[in-house]
């Protein structure tokens, strides 16, 4: 079962299975990590589930699902965006992204 990197604004890391065909943002409430809110349940409303992709799985990411008009227009409220910059409710685990790490940015 592929994998995910959670990266914590402490430096902290919690991996955790990774179920193919589920929401970056659902596995991380499955695992308890509330810190990616995801205020709009996945409906991309809100902004409130941004993370920032390591850039060797960004580009991975981008080749299997780009980012979609939509979700820029969210990302445009997000606090600390970076050119990595997901909502992790519209990223889609998959195979390909195994070992897929993810920061988690915080307001400061």
């Amino acid at each position: 079962m592929p994998k995910i990197k959670f990266i914590f604004d402490d430096g902290t890391i919690k991996e955790v299975e990774a179920p193919n065909g589920l929401s970056v943002m659902e596995i991380a409430h499955q695992n308890d990590i509330y810190e990616i809110e995801g205020a709009c349940g996945g409906s991309l409303s809100c902004a409130t589930c941004h993370v920032i992709v390591e850039k060797k799985f960004y580009d991975i990411l981008e080749s299997i699902s780009p980012k979609k008009e939509d979700e820029d227009d969210m990302l445009d409220l997000a606090f600390n965006l970076t050119k990595t910059s997901r909502l992790s409710c519209q990223i889609i685990m998959n195979d390909k992204l195994d070992g897929l790490t993810v920061k988690i940015p915080t307001e400061k």
